[in-house]
């Protein structure tokens, strides 16, 4: 590939060194293989760094950037695109340690950018997988948030449905939307960063879902981000959750989408019987949400 198609695939991991040799294997098989692969390691303690620095050695493609602490995949992504540009990649594939890419995932998302551009004359601002879950079904964490004319373009043999926003498992975005409107939030920690990202970008133009470029992203279980399923082990990811849409609406619906936002959430963990205490936790990071305006980082 030349200089003016680079692509860097942006790896985020912790402590998951099995699932992360699994994502390298998959890269490593692409049609379309990557330029870069840079592995951003959030201050694993297991044995991720000598596994990735071994694959290094006869893969040159392999970078590895470890983190002095784990600033979780928001700021591990944050951290992994900004050198990766620094780098000159023109294009980004961006997922997790633990979502394996089948042959022509890449290429299908490559080819959907370039092309969709050349037939409509419109710059999609990224483009996004299928992502299922390991029995083959959708994974309903990952699915793609489609505009209201989200069949415009949609053909036989051209399946491309507008989206605004989408997860980062899987994701490729052209280097243009990074230099047009920075970097993801590091500050979010984890949650609604992808959201808040792609929603970002989309303003340029919306994203592209393409459906042929298949991921599989081997997760616990197969559950969306529903407040009704808040429980004591995922509480602390809600509460980021919370704190992190709550202040993206601020700043871009007012008050009204805070409130808006906040019977939603209140109606659904009522719906899933959500403990009280829980329920507390989850307003008090909405709350924190109102004041909490972290700045974005251009280039």
């Amino acid at each position: 590939m030349n200089v003016l198609n680079k692509t860097a695939a942006v790896i985020v991991t912790f402590n998951r060194s099995n699932k992360l040799m699994k994502v390298l294997d998959a890269l490593m098989a692409q049609s379309m293989c990557p330029d870069i692969v840079l592995v951003v390691d959030n201050a694993s303690t297991d044995d991720t760094s000598e596994l990735v620095k071994a694959r290094a050695k006869d893969s040159p493609s392999i970078r590895y950037l470890k983190l002095s602490k784990n600033v979780g995949g928001a700021g591990g992504f944050h951290a992994g695109m900004k050198a990766a540009y620094q780098m000159g990649a023109q294009y980004f594939w961006i997922s997790d340690d633990d979502a394996y890419p089948e042959p022509d995932a890449i290429k299908y998302l490559y080819k959907g950018l370039t092309r969709f551009q050349s037939e409509n004359g419109w710059r999609p601002s990224f483009a996004c997988s299928r992502v299922e879950w390991t029995d083959g079904s959708l994974c309903e964490m990952n699915c793609p948030r489609t505009v209201w004319d989200w069949a415009r373009f949609v053909q036989p043999g051209r399946p491309w449905v507008m989206v605004d926003s989408c997860s980062f498992v899987s994701v490729m975005i052209p280097r243009w939307a990074l230099t047009e409107h920075g970097l993801p939030i590091a500050e979010y920690f984890i949650w609604f960063d992808d959201a808040e990202y792609t929603r970002r970008i989309a303003r340029s133009y919306p994203g592209i879902f393409v459906p042929e470029s298949v991921v599989v992203h081997d997760t616990p279980d197969n559950r969306g981000v529903n407040f009704s399923l808040v429980d004591e082990k995922s509480l602390w990811k809600f509460k980021y959750g919370a704190r992190n849409e709550t202040s993206w609406r601020r700043r871009e619906m007012g008050l009204v989408g805070v409130l808006a936002y906040a019977y939603g959430v209140r109606r659904q963990m009522k719906q899933g019987h959500v403990p009280r205490r829980m329920r507390r936790g989850i307003y008090g990071a909405i709350l924190k949400g109102l004041s909490f305006r972290p700045a974005i980082d251009r280039f």
